[in-house]
């Protein structure tokens, strides 16, 4: 996959004290950097926009986001992490929001990486309930691209370009890539080809799926 920019690089990306965990750090990196790219594609007048009275403005996807990773970080992961009250940049624009996201990720990934099995695998205190610690995380994953989807919506409803997330997009794309929108394609890999009766030859119309079939 070839994505435009990336917050955190590579290069940045610290190794886990046990290899086991590394792809908790290389996911953690790689999900910031999605949430980044498409808050990115708003601009500071887009702030106060929702689609529906319900709904929250894109301001509020973004403080919720720095807030509600905070909290998970610090309640129930028993993180490192900066006073509530020192989450949110100063100033509310798109770029200090964008830019807060990734400092605070910098410096959980520095946390992540010095974990051990043991503290991984350990029941924690989540909300209600109690929970391994790897659980939390992954439930925590799972939050941020909740709300990153939602902003992708109000990307398209805006009219404006929606960033490659887990693959192309109707805005974003390259040589080469490769999602999977037919049977044949989903087929790839089996011991035998699709029968020519389970091939779907009809025409799909033009959409913005990743290769998982995700709506973007």
């Amino acid at each position: 996959m070839q994505y435009q920019s990336s917050a955190i690089s590579e290069a940045e990306i610290p190794q886990a004290a046990h290899p086991v965990w590394q792809h908790v750090l290389d996911t953690y990196a790689s999900e910031i950097n999605k949430v980044y790219a498409t808050w990115s594609q708003f601009a500071d007048s887009d702030l106060a926009f929702r689609p529906h009275p319900k709904s929250m403005t894109v301001r509020e996807v973004f403080q919720h986001q720095l807030l509600s990773e905070r909290r998970f970080f610090r309640e129930f992961l028993q993180g490192d992490e900066p006073p509530a009250s020192e989450v949110l940049p100063a100033d509310a624009f798109v770029a200090a929001f964008s830019n807060r996201l990734v400092e605070l990720a910098r410096h959980r990934l520095s946390f992540l990486a010095n974990r051990n099995d043991p503290w991984w695998l350990a029941i924690s205190p989540f909300f209600d309930v109690e929970r391994q610690r790897i659980w939390i995380f992954w439930r925590r994953v799972l939050h941020t691209a909740h709300h990153r989807t939602q902003l992708t919506v109000y990307l398209r409803l805006l009219g404006k370009p929606v960033p490659a997330i887990y693959g192309p997009t109707a805005d974003e794309t390259w040589e080469g890539a490769d999602p999977t929108r037919t049977v044949a394609a989903a087929s790839r890999g089996s011991n035998a080809p699709p029968s020519p009766s389970a091939v779907d030859t009809s025409p799909e119309p033009r959409g913005t799926k990743s290769p998982d079939d995700s709506n973007r």
